[in-house]
């Protein structure tokens, strides 16, 4: 059985659906103010931050935390798991 991830916030569920039908607490736009992204990548060993190369063993864990290079401004946004 696979899993599937949400991008924002590491989320997992066992179907894309389910996933994506529900808001997410690290959505971009603010708490809960849009669905879960699904993450396009494979299931790792641990996960990559795409800005600052930041490394975790689970994506909730990567991206639970401020991310020092990101586009938006030094910790004003969540690490980003690569694909």
């Amino acid at each position: 059985m696979s899993n599937f991830y949400c991008e924002y916030c590491g989320t997992k569920s066992a179907s894309i659906s389910n996933l994506t039908a529900n808001s997410c607490h690290r959505h971009p736009s603010g708490p809960n103010q849009g669905k879960h992204k699904l993450y396009e990548g494979s299931e790792k060993s641990s996960y990559n931050c795409k800005y600052c190369g930041t490394t975790a063993p689970t994506i909730i864990s990567l991206t639970g935390n401020s991310c020092h290079r990101h586009p938006s401004g030094t910790n004003k946004a969540k690490h980003s798991p690569t694909l």
